[in-house]
């Protein structure tokens, strides 16, 4: 499991169960276990309280802006 950070304020966002040791380009909905803090989901934008923007909702996954965001923790191998 992986605890996805804001990168400008360090606010924890969420959970996320990482499968595949890949780097982390998208968050499938279905896989995220927890949310922390208030996500701001702006027309398609997804945004920390801060105000940063961290990716861009497509649906099913949310498409990650690398620079904006941190995480820590492991990834699962399929």
């Amino acid at each position: 499991m992986l605890v996805i950070r804001c990168s400008a304020c360090k606010k924890k966002l969420w959970k996320y169960d990482k499968i595949g040791q890949g780097e982390v380009l998208r968050c499938h909905k279905a896989r995220i276990k927890n949310y922390y803090a208030d996500v701001v989901i702006e027309e398609t934008k997804i945004k920390c309280p801060c105000g940063r923007e961290i990716g861009i909702d497509k649906g099913t996954f949310f498409k990650m802006d690398p620079k904006a965001f941190m995480y820590n923790g492991t990834k699962r191998n399929k």
